[in-house]
Formats: C-alpha cells, sequence, structure tokens
C-alpha cells in the first residue's frame, strides 16, 4: 500500500475500523479517519502515528444526510490526494422484535448501515474508474444471510433490521463488483466468521432479552486480527481475481493459506494460522447447528468459496 490512500468509517473505536487504519498505515497507506468520536478518531491517529504513519481525523455522524459525510471524500483528497481505498466499516446495531420498530429507527439504521456506504461509493467510483485502480471494502454480518426456517436461532434473535441492512449491502456490493468488472477496481464485503472479541457493552447495561440475544460464546469468538488480515488481503490484492465476494474472514484465510500477523505486521498471532482454521471454522458450524442451522457457511455459491478443507 506504499503511497496509497485510504479512508476508513467507524474508525473512532477498539474494533475493526481502528485495526485496520494501523495496518494499513505500516502497509504504507495514508488514512483518513472517520467516526462519530472526535475523541476516539485522535487516538487512533496517535497509534497510526506511532506506527510511522500519516492519517486525518474527519469526524463524522454518518445518519445525517446534509453532515460532513457529503464531504469526506473531497476533504481526505484535498488533504491527502487521490482516494485509492475505501472501508466502509462503520455501522450501527439494534436488536428487537419486528414490530417494535418506529420509523424513525428504521430510517435512522438505513441512513448509517446502507446509504452512507452507498454514497461513500458513489463519491469514489468515478476517481478509481478514471485512475483504473481501487478497492472497496464493505463491512458486513452473517446476520445478512437468509436464515433457513423460522425455528432457527438466528431468525428469533432480533436482527431482523441489523441483516436487512447487511442484506441489502451484500447485494449492491456484487453489483458494483459487476458493473466495474475488468476497469482495475475491486469491490468486496466482508464479514467475521462470527463476531470479534473486542471491548463492548457488559450485558448489565443491556435489558435482559437484548443481552440473551447478543451473547456469543467468547470460545467462537476470534481476534481483530484475522478480521484485518483479511481485510488487508481484499484491499490490495488483484482486483481481476478478488472481487465481487462476500467473504467471511476465516474461510477466504484458509482459502488464500494467508498467515495471521499482529496489527503491526510484526508478528505471526499463535493459534490463528491456516493450519489451526479448520478446527476454528468447525467449532463456529457446530455451534450454529446447534441452532438448527446446520452446514452454516456452506453456501453453494462462488462469490463466497467453502474450502475444500473443511469437506
Amino acid at each position: 500500500m506504499d503511497g496509497m490512500v485510504a479512508l476508513v468509517t467507524g474508525a473512532g473505536g477498539t474494533g475493526t475500523g481502528r485495526s485496520a487504519s494501523i495496518r494499513f498505515a505500516t502497509e504504507g497507506a495514508k488514512v483518513a479517519l472517520v467516526g462519530r468520536s472526535e475523541d476516539g478518531l485522535r487516538e487512533t491517529k496517535r497509534l497510526v502515528e506511532s506506527v510511522g504513519g500519516t492519517a486525518i481525523v474527519l469526524p463524522c455522524d454518518l445518519g445525517d444526510p446534509g453532515g460532513p459525510r457529503t464531504r469526506m471524500v473531497e476533504e481526505t483528497e484535498n488533504a491527502l490526494g487521490p482516494i485509492d481505498i475505501l472501508v466502509n466499516n462503520a455501522v450501527t446495531h439494534g436488536v428487537k422484535p419486528v414490530h417494535e420498530w418506529t420509523l424513525a429507527e428504521l430510517e435512522h439504521h438505513a441512513q448509517v448501515n446502507l446509504w452512507a456506504p452507498w454514497l461513500a461509493m458513489a463519491q469514489v467510483i468515478p476517481g478509481m474508474m478514471e485512475r483504473k485502480r481501487g478497492w472497496i471494502l464493505n463491512t458486513t454480518s452473517f446476520a445478512g444471510e437468509l436464515p433457513p426456517g423460522a425455528g432457527t436461532r438466528r431468525a428469533k434473535d432480533g436482527s431482523s433490521l441489523y441483516g436487512a441492512m447487511k442484506g441489502g449491502l451484500n447485494r449492491v456490493t456484487v453489483s458494483a463488483a459487476g458493473e466495474l468488472e475488468g476497469l482495475g477496481v475491486a469491490v468486496n464485503a466482508l464479514a467475521p466468521q462470527m463476531s470479534i472479541l473486542k471491548q463492548t457493552q457488559t450485558q448489565t447495561q443491556r435489558s435482559g432479552q437484548e443481552a440473551a440475544w447478543l451473547h456469543t460464546p467468547n470460545a467462537i469468538q476470534e481476534p481483530v486480527e484475522t478480521m484485518v488480515e483479511a481485510a488487508l488481503a481484499l484491499c490490495s490484492g488483484d482486483p481481476d481475481v478478488l472481487t465481487g465476494r462476500i467473504a467471511y474472514s476465516l474461510q477466504l484465510l484458509l482459502e488464500l493459506q494467508r498467515p495471521v500477523y499482529d496489527i503491526r505486521g510484526e508478528k505471526l498471532v499463535e493459534g490463528w494460522q491456516p493450519r489451526d482454521l479448520v478446527a476454528q471454522i468447525k467449532a463456529r458450524e457446530e455451534y450454529n447447528a446447534s441452532g438448527n442451522w446446520p452446514e452454516p457457511f456452506d453456501f453453494h455459491r462462488a462469490n463466497t468459496p467453502y474450502p475444500d478443507a473443511l469437506r
């Protein structure tokens, strides 16, 4: 990524956005950091600079249609140069029954989770087409997959709205990839295999039902390093080969036989190398099977291949 410019949304928290920004900087990228928390963004900037990188801070509420999101691409390019890499990582998440969502809540979630990334793509695609180079990555979720029936745990977990947004984002990802095929621009979506182990709200800060819905056993959560390594692969790979993917982190790393490094790109992460990933994925399959979703990651589609090592 030497000399490239990356714009990363959702970069002010403790998860994928911040970690990807640091790793991209270690690979030579200059990074524009977008998010709601200016304090969080400044901490990410400090961490980027600690590895010798360059970053700018662009505070932005992506849920505001008339706010700074309309200017973030222009401001990035004015400060750092043309954008080579866009990572749409910002998200808002909530869980409750279908009939309890209000129209205002539906509209807010759509603004953050679907319209903001869509419009960010629309802002960067013309320049990428002109330069015949670019990588777009939309972070997604297993919640965006269609549960195989009403009796599955996933159909009952309150994530109807979040899943609808991610399902829509997956669809526009594949469409954009098709429209840009052969033009030097890759467009992909990436989800953790299940969920990422990171700082979050404690269950006591949520309602009892919401805490139960959102709980994922620690044993099947993955370190943020696996998501970042997969993101790096999709944001630096050959656009003629790696595009149009609805990828899952561990499956992609297993398919590519890609080593997983720490956030600074210096040390291998123990227990998360390609040789370890079959067992890790199988554990997640077993968890989903216990919720009436057998073979959850074998989607029988070319853009989410199921590695032969898992069969």
